[in-house]
């Protein structure tokens, strides 16, 4: 890993190089260059040099990078070559849905536990887990990894966020449509598809100006 604090921006286009690159693999590509990654990403070949320049030279002129190894590099940088585990907080549809999801595992995440505050819900089972309460978090095993998934409505975010930060949670996905307080170790990564829409909105305003 690198010492050097290296721009969010560049490691939030990480992921997408590696989704694509692990694609290409399916499709047994087995060498591939920043022009084609490129095309493939919407993401020009300079800025994909210039952003896995940060972390070594992974590629040869003329060459271009072996997919294999590029995303064995990348898997490292990005810390999922390993499993996370993850827990879930709130169970109403979206918390549902996370853990019926399939695809976690074998990108480096594993969903462990899930929580809500709901009696009716407490204890019930949900796919493979038994809901637990939130009240609980904290309790011994109870949590057992430091990324959690929120999917609390606004009202409860900041006050569960919180809890988890006590909880020594370092890393939280947000579903809530709400910004956050919390520490400055701690990392919030926001999901708001309405934000998404919206974005979405103007433009095809525009276009039918």
């Amino acid at each position: 890993m690198v010492d050097r604090v290296v721009p969010d921006v560049i490691v939030s286009r990480l992921p997408v190089y590696l989704r694509a690159l692990q694609f290409m693999q399916m499709q047994a590509v087995t060498t591939t260059s920043s022009q084609d990654l490129g095309s493939k990403v919407n993401i020009s070949a300079a800025q994909i040099r210039k952003d896995l320049s940060q972390f070594g030279e992974f590629g040869k002129q003329g060459t271009g990078y072996n997919v294999e190894a590029l995303i064995a590099h990348l898997e490292k940088i990005l810390q999922v070559e390993k499993v996370w585990d993850v827990a879930v907080i709130g169970m109403g549809d979206m918390g549902h849905a996370l853990t019926r999801y399939g695809g976690f595992l074998n990108r480096g995440f594993r969903i462990t536990d899930c929580f809500d505050n709901d009696p009716a819900k407490i204890g019930s089972q949900a796919g493979q887990y038994i809901i637990k309460d939130v009240a609980d978090i904290g309790k011994g095993d109870c949590l057992r990894g430091k990324m959690v998934m929120l999917c609390v409505p606004a009202a409860a975010a900041q006050k569960i966020a919180n809890k988890l930060v006590e909880c020594g949670v370092k890393a939280i996905l947000n579903y809530a449509p709400v910004h956050l307080s919390v520490p400055a170790d701690v990392r919030v990564q926001y999901i708001d598809p309405v934000i998404g829409l919206q974005r979405m909105a103007y433009y095809l305003h525009e276009k039918n100006e």
